[in-house]
């Protein structure tokens, strides 16, 4: 075992960041935590209850899978988690309707799958197995999810980190924290200060250097000299901290691990409007188009009078030049398009509105990591407790919770293990 005397600091109060040091403190261990930001939580962000009527979330959302360190979490902070109910539609560009699981080819795409055995990207799996046109549409609802929704390249994500999404069809449970994440956070932020962690915000680490001791220096000039460090900063992020050579070593490992970009848009109107347009969408959760912000979703089986837009992966590039108000304009005239309703109806119904570009936030250069055929090997390097300087987060998580909050927790439960094991 360590020595309990030990000073680690922990550089971002993330849930990564947040879990480790609460590990390590309530077994005696010195901690230090240096967020950038000016609150803990990281990309997950919890917004105003006043303005959108309950604690939304301008970053991560939903609770996907069985996510085993997540709801013990939330069992112990006593919160709990709604389940996501109702119907997905679609809409092709003239008419809405209920969006049908039938793949003609699932059981070709099915054995395809059980018979890969080296990896692929997506894109080379779909040219190799699935190149026919009669294979055409479901090549672009295969792109389609890789993009949107894995926030990846289908030039360069791994068709075996997707391979189980693809076989049940994405089936696998979804729900939300009631309260939101944000509530999650404050409960960690809450027991890391309980056991003595020490948090300074608005202190963006800048560089460590490795001597006798190992030093982190802050943009603001403030140096904290501590015996291990745990970085749990976005990949991007990792360039442009100064890092000593071993470490730095490591870090180039991350170029072999994908980070995706999602533009977030919460519009919250007087009355939900959506229902009057059909019977049946009153049962509507997801809704999925091909408009400049594709893809929506209620907040059923709440009836609040909020839609929130998501547009994920290379493709948000193109809306690089949108501010805050850009994107809520872009996000009115998409809804707009798929109603049959004048941007003018809508707006009148508006009562708040929120947009984030999470690759133009500086602290974060995007939202979430995903795998390529060369990741597997990129976490290993990253995940060695070889040196002062550690990695963890979520893009260290192998399996197929890699990116999202799960996966941070647990990256960061189980670093802090690595060090109590000495």
């Amino acid at each position: 075992m360590s020595n309990k005397s030990e000073h680690i600091v922990i550089v971002g109060a993330g849930a990564a960041g947040l879990m480790a040091a609460r590990e390590l403190a309530r077994v005696g261990k010195r901690v230090t935590i240096l967020e950038a930001r000016d609150r803990c939580g990281g990309r997950i962000h919890p917004l105003p209850a006043s303005a959108f009527g309950y604690p939304a979330d301008g970053g991560a959302e939903f609770v996907h899978g069985e996510a085993p360190v997540t709801r013990g979490l939330l069992s112990e902070a006593g919160l709990s988690l709604q389940a996501i109910e109702g119907t997905q539609w679609s809409f092709d560009g003239t008419k809405l309707s209920r969006e049908g699981r039938d793949n003609p080819h699932e059981a070709e795409l099915h054995a395809a799958l059980r018979d890969l055995k080296d990896d692929l990207t997506v894109a080379e799996f779909l040219h190799r197995h699935f190149a026919g046109d009669q294979y055409a549409r479901m090549r672009h609802t295969i792109e389609r999810m890789v993009e949107g929704y894995d926030a990846a390249e289908p030039e360069r994500a791994s068709t075996l980190a997707l391979r189980a999404e693809w076989m049940d069809g994405g089936h696998h449970s979804q729900g939300r924290v009631v309260g939101g994440y944000g509530a999650l956070i404050a409960f960690l932020a809450a027991e890391c200060c309980r056991h003595g962690v020490v948090i300074h915000l608005n202190c963006a680490a800048v560089a460590i250097e490795e001597g006798t001791t190992v030093a982190v220096r802050c943009a603001g000039g403030e140096a904290f000299t501590c015996d291990k460090v745990i970085l749990t900063v976005p990949l991007p992020l990792l360039r442009e901290i100064a890092l000593p050579q071993a470490a730095r070593e490591k870090a180039a490992a991350a170029a072999d691990i994908g980070f995706g970009n999602v533009i977030k848009i919460l519009l919250r109107f007087t009355r939900p409007w959506w229902r009057d347009r059909a019977a049946d969408l009153a049962d509507l959760t997801f809704l999925l188009s091909d408009e400049t912000i594709p893809v929506w979703w209620t907040q059923n089986p709440s009836e609040l009078p909020v839609l929130t837009g998501w547009f994920g992966g290379p493709r948000t590039a193109a809306l690089a030049g949108l501010n805050r108000r850009g994107l809520i304009d872009a996000g009115i005239d998409s809804l707009a398009a798929i109603f049959g309703l004048s941007r003018d109806d809508l707006v009148r119904e508006l009562v708040a509105a929120e947009a984030a570009n999470w690759a133009r936030d500086p602290f974060a250069r995007g939202a979430y990591s995903w795998a390529t055929p060369q990741t597997r090997t990129a976490q290993e390097i990253l995940a060695r407790a070889d040196g002062p300087v550690l990695f963890s987060g979520e893009a260290l998580y192998r399996g197929r919770d890699m990116g999202t909050v799960e996966a941070a927790l647990a990256s960061g439960l189980k670093t802090a293990g690595l060090i109590l094991q000495g």
